[in-house]
């Protein structure tokens, strides 16, 4: 079986995210992408974060309606900072007996400019495949986007992805961030179709991220 790891806050998840791995199996040949939910990530602080807890119930709702993707809780079982290498270690051990060839890394150009500043970034490039995903750039108010951390707050251009083998992936270009729908549901304009039905009705039924204040 050929795997690839699409990881993030998915705060919420959204049909970007189903149209970006529907294109590393369809272009690429994967036959399962897991949705890996990040605990607690290393290289930002989430802003208008919901539990671990919903973010991995939506994330398993948006997958059930296809086979081809699965949600991976490992990060969050294991609690604390994710590390996609540490990840990536454990899936290796959890598939061995039917994996076929490198697991695939897939992550967008925003995290492609600091690369190098991952934890055991050059081991991960050896034992992965990285694929770096097509991401036009988010308009979103500042309050409600994601600040990087630490290292990762200024662009270093010796820590490129440029400086590690890796493959490009030509997937459509959808103008839509989990930011720019926590605005939305905040301000009560519309957001409805951005996210799968199974999204959709765990926010409306949890009141996530002000829905139903305005």
């Amino acid at each position: 079986m050929k795997i690839a790891v699409l990881g993030g806050s998915f705060n919420p998840p959204h049909i970007a995210h189903l149209i970006l791995a529907d294109s590393v199996c369809t272009e690429l040949g994967y036959d399962r992408v897991l949705f890996v939910p990040v605990c607690k990530p290393s290289h930002k602080e989430l802003q208008a974060a919901v539990s671990a807890e919903d973010r991995l119930s939506m994330v398993q709702a948006l997958v059930r309606t296809d086979e081809r993707f699965e949600c991976e809780p490992c990060e969050i079982e294991r609690g604390g900072v994710s590390y996609t290498y540490d990840t990536v270690c454990y899936l290796m051990e959890k598939y061995a007996g039917v994996l076929t060839g490198k697991i695939g890394v897939v992550f967008g150009m925003d995290l492609a400019r600091n690369y190098g500043k991952w934890n055991h970034a050059r081991e991960l490039s050896e034992i992965a495949d990285l694929i770096l995903a097509c991401r036009p750039e988010d308009q979103v108010a500042a309050s409600f986007c994601n600040v990087p951390v630490g290292p990762y707050a200024s662009d270093d251009e010796e820590a490129d992805i440029s400086h590690y083998r890796h493959r490009r992936l030509s997937n459509p270009q959808i103008v839509l961030s989990s930011s720019d729908i926590r605005a939305r549901i905040a301000s009560g304009k519309s957001w409805r179709y951005l996210v799968n039905d199974g999204v959709f009705h765990y926010i409306e039924e949890h009141k996530l991220y002000g829905y139903g204040t305005v």
